[in-house]
């Protein structure tokens, strides 16, 4: 009976054991949590202020650095006086909607470029502008116009784009000259790549008379090479002497990656003033004609012709013909005549055919030059008076 009687009290006693160890495993862990939640406060405290300290630590006495040295007062000065007049310019071309096959402006490159004169004319590059349909300019003032016309030179990678800007909002830039310009004298650009914001570079007048090629393969002679980064977004912006002067503008980095390397490259202000007032006169650079068609060099050197510029033919009535030029033609019995080979032109050496046309950029239409030339392998020389190109 005892056995009995107490046999309830053995069945139930451990179900009341096993609640109060779940309680004291619940507060352990709870005793756990709150030490370590204390520990992660503590170091986070820790990293807000230094140890050792009592408090906040007090900021690091500021060093005076004094006056600005004589080179960058000048180099802010100048920034502050040409930077107005340096502009972003933004390359629109027209694209149709993928869904909805409306036609909408989208910007297809990017560049710089400087105000010329007070009647809207902006100058950049032509790379920087091809195939647009439309050029917008960005002021530095952040104001924004849209072209109004944009002519090309694609020989010299020169453009000029027009707005219709307040004559108030336009500085133009004041221009130097490049022909005195010597190896070693202070370079700057300025350029305004993403139309936020204006960059400033400094370097040095490399070397002169470089050649590099144009979008159509032309040669550009007489490239100023400079030190003074030029990336790709300045592209167009302005090459400057010392006294805020353009002196270039840039055009091209010499560089596999695209990004500068210490060589750049500028159009010689010389030429961009030659080349500009005739964009905005007569929408194109009106060119002196002698009157000849000149064979390609590769034709001429596989006749073993090892130099001068080949005349294949001559414009009737040209400056050439007037000349008593002659061009390439047959005798009586079929066999080919080959022209006269210019070799001069007033004493400057013509080697090949871009070199015909790049001596032939240095005069204007009217003037009357001495050309050389071989004729059955004797040298002869004849006045011709250069005309318009057509």
């Amino acid at each position: 009976m005892d056995t009995l009687d107490h046999m309830p009290f053995a069945m139930y006693a451990p179900p009341r054991r096993r609640s109060s160890s779940l309680l004291g495993s619940l507060l352990i862990t709870l005793v756990l949590l709150t030490v370590t939640l204390n520990g992660l406060l503590i170091y986070a405290g820790s990293l807000q202020s230094p140890r050792g300290t009592g408090g906040d630590a007090p900021p690091r006495a500021v060093t005076p650095r004094g006056e600005l040295d004589g080179e960058e007062k000048g180099n802010i000065d100048l920034f502050k006086s040409v930077s107005p007049s340096v502009v972003h310019v933004t390359n629109m071309s027209m694209r149709r909607d993928g869904f909805s096959l409306n036609l909408q402006e989208v910007p297809r490159g990017t560049g710089t470029g400087f105000v010329w004169d007070a009647d809207g004319n902006i100058v950049t590059n032509y790379h920087v502008v091809d195939g647009a349909s439309k050029v917008r300019v960005v002021l530095a003032d952040q104001s924004s116009y849209d072209s109004e016309q944009v002519w090309g030179f694609p020989d010299k990678d020169l453009a000029v784009v027009r707005i219709n800007a307040p004559r108030e909002k336009l500085k133009p830039i004041a221009v130097g000259t490049s022909h005195n310009l010597q190896v070693g004298q202070k370079a700057i650009a300025i350029g305004n790549p993403f139309g936020l914001d204006q960059t400033f570079t400094t370097g040095v007048v490399s070397a002169l008379d470089r050649e590099i090629h144009s979008a159509n393969g032309r040669a550009i002679r007489g490239v100023v090479q400079t030190s003074a980064p030029i990336n790709p977004g300045n592209s167009g912006g302005p090459l400057l002497d010392s006294a805020g002067r353009l002196i270039g503008v840039n055009t091209a980095i010499l560089s596999p990656s695209g990004t500068f390397a210490g060589i750049g490259f500028a159009i010689p202000v010389d030429e961009v003033n030659r080349v500009v007032p005739q964009l905005i006169v007569h929408g194109k650079v009106v060119r002196p004609r002698l009157g000849v068609q000149i064979a390609e060099d590769q034709l001429v050197r596989r006749m073993h012709i090892t130099e001068g510029a080949l005349i294949l033919q001559v414009v009737p009535e040209g400056p050439a013909r007037k000349a008593n030029l002659h061009g390439t033609g047959f005798d009586e019995d079929g066999g080919r005549v080959l022209g006269d080979i210019i070799v001069a032109v007033d004493g400057k050496p013509v080697r090949s055919a871009n070199d015909l046309y790049a001596v032939l950029e240095d005069y204007k239409p009217g003037d009357t030059v001495t050309v050389t030339f071989a004729r059955n392998g004797q040298r002869q020389d004849t006045k011709a008076t250069l005309d318009v190109s057509e």
